[in-house]
């Protein structure tokens, strides 16, 4: 197994973490446990936090366990919680790897050597304090069989900086690897019930600038999500919080002038 291009010894190369919030999610889980599974970098850690799931969900779990534990560190925690966001800051307190990135129920890593290129990508060595704050792609979009739909319209820029998230959220959530030291140390708003996820990438990207650090463009599609979130079913909600989060980091002049072009485009797409 090749670890990445430039054939850094595996003892040089970082422990990734992969964190997957759960909750009766047996109809969609198989491909998300799945593309880890076949993930050709071998230092990655799968954290599965589950809100105590009554179907399915801890036998597929199991089973991934039974299978695949050799290949990758499999942990699994089950218990209640109070929502998505506070799952997924049991997340961030439970990693051990340098990175973290959120790939929940039905999302897929794009390809087998996803990860590889990531690491290969941003040349991650471990522990070293001068590694990127964030690595980052693009995101394709998939059904609810897993099928591609459509590319996200939502492009990446070129150069990420927490004046992007401006016009939108410009990465793809799942296709947002963090520094783990970063990422625990602002952690999800549990007052934002949509679009925490919104502002934590900010918050992050902003102690990336405070610290000098780097942000990654890997160039490469990272992700397949699953386009049936929460944010999509209460849109409107999601919406109306994403102006009040872009009030509190932009001001709201700026927040009402994105909105209004959020409004026209959603017009003009009809």
């Amino acid at each position: 197994m090749n670890q990445d291009s430039n054939n850094v010894p595996d003892s040089s190369l970082p422990l990734i973490t992969i964190a997957t919030v759960t909750y009766n999610a047996e109809a969609t889980l198989q491909r998300t446990l799945d593309s880890v599974a076949a993930q050709d970098y071998g230092k990655i850690e799968h954290l599965i936090v589950d809100g105590v799931s009554t179907d399915r969900t801890l036998s597929l779990v199991q089973r991934y366990v039974e299978q695949n534990n050799n290949r990758h560190q499999i942990r699994l925690t089950s218990g209640p919680d109070d929502g998505l966001y506070d799952a997924m800051n049991k997340a961030l307190a439970l990693a051990t790897g340098e990175y973290i990135v959120f790939l929940n129920a039905g999302d897929r890593l794009h390809a087998a050597d996803t990860v590889s290129k990531i690491v290969s990508c941003a040349n991650l060595t471990k522990g070293n304090l001068r590694n990127p704050a964030i690595i980052y792609g693009e995101t394709d979009l998939v059904d609810n069989e897993g099928n591609f739909v459509r590319h996200r319209r939502l492009t990446t820029p070129e150069t990420l900086t927490w004046k992007s998230f401006l016009s939108g959220m410009r990465v793809c959530h799942q296709s947002f690897y963090a520094r783990t030291d970063l990422a625990r140390s602002e952690g999800y708003n549990l007052s934002f019930r949509y679009s925490a996820d919104y502002d934590w990438c900010i918050r992050i990207m902003k102690k990336a600038a405070k610290r000098r650090l780097r942000i990654v463009n890997t160039h490469q599609i990272l992700t397949d999500y699953l386009n049936e979130g929460m944010t999509t079913r209460n849109h409107r909600k999601s919406l109306m919080e994403r102006l009040r989060l872009m009030a509190l980091h932009y001001g709201w002049p700026k927040a009402i002038s994105a909105h209004a072009w959020f409004i026209i485009r959603a017009i003009i797409k009809r």
